[in-house]
């Protein structure tokens, strides 16, 4: 794999990696999707094909930390309506991986997400937000499919579901804290599946996890900084938040 090892960083870039760890930490129990920051630096330090496989270990600690701040908040049938599509996409996404440069995989995710956040923008202001039970009617599993797949897609490419995710879940009328719970036990499951195909594409190998296991002690500061920061957001800024985090996102996809 191209990439680097733990000794080839100078100080100012592995400082930029750790904090970007620690984005992590705080996206999962805080504000998802803010985590496509630490996407932008991670692939500004590493190889941009490499640096997927070295921040999803990272990704999976964050995740693991929020199912124990949140476990008691997922809702349960949003999340088995989602997996079978999400599992499509995760294919669809490794097929992709298998073809596509850098630049495809920018351009086509960065035009996915800012899409998608003007979709969810003109839903909010026309008033068609739904509950969390609205994946049971027709309209509601069509929605859930399509961003399951887009959902997986995004996430094998370049570890960039919970932008796509966050905007599915805020669709779907879903509270502060049911969000939160809901996407900690959707991305620990689905990141925790993507570590095959990552490794059969050899995108992890000994000298990531090398690089991993320094990095994720920075995870855990994040992770308390974002459960502190969470009780202090109210229910609008959250989701002005998690908007304005998907946004950057895409930007930052597109124009790098």
């Amino acid at each position: 794999m191209n990439t680097m090892t733990l000794w080839d960083l100078n100080a100012w870039e592995f400082a930029a990696l750790a904090f970007a760890a620690l984005l992590v930490g705080f996206s999962k129990t805080a504000v998802s999707g803010a985590n496509t920051v630490s996407l932008a630096i991670f692939a500004a330090v590493l190889p941009a094909r490499a640096s997927t496989g070295v921040l999803l270990p990272i990704l999976i600690a964050g995740d693991l930390l929020a199912v124990l701040t949140y476990r008691r908040h997922a809702h349960w049938p949003t999340l088995w309506r989602l997996f079978p599509a999400v599992a499509a996409g995760v294919v669809v996404g490794t097929v992709f991986l298998m073809w596509a440069d850098d630049g495809a995989v920018r351009t086509s995710i960065g035009a996915i997400l800012l899409l998608m956040a003007g979709v969810t923008v003109w839903r909010r202001k026309a008033g068609a937000e739904g509950e969390p039970d609205a994946v049971t009617t027709r309209a509601g599993r069509a929605k859930a499919r399509s961003y399951g797949v887009l959902g997986g897609f995004t996430t094998m490419v370049a570890n960039a579901g919970g932008p796509v995710m966050s905007l599915y879940l805020l669709s779907a009328g879903f509270r502060k804290m049911g969000f939160l719970g809901t996407s900690a036990f959707f991305f620990l499951i689905v990141n925790t599946s993507k570590l095959p195909f990552s490794a059969g594409l050899g995108l992890i190998d000994a000298r990531s996890l090398l690089l991993d296991a320094a990095l994720v002690l920075f995870v855990v500061p994040g992770a308390i900084l974002g459960r502190w920061a969470v009780d202090r957001i109210d229910q609008r800024l959250f989701e002005q938040l998690v908007i304005a985090a998907t946004v950057v996102g895409g930007l930052q996809l597109l124009v790098r």
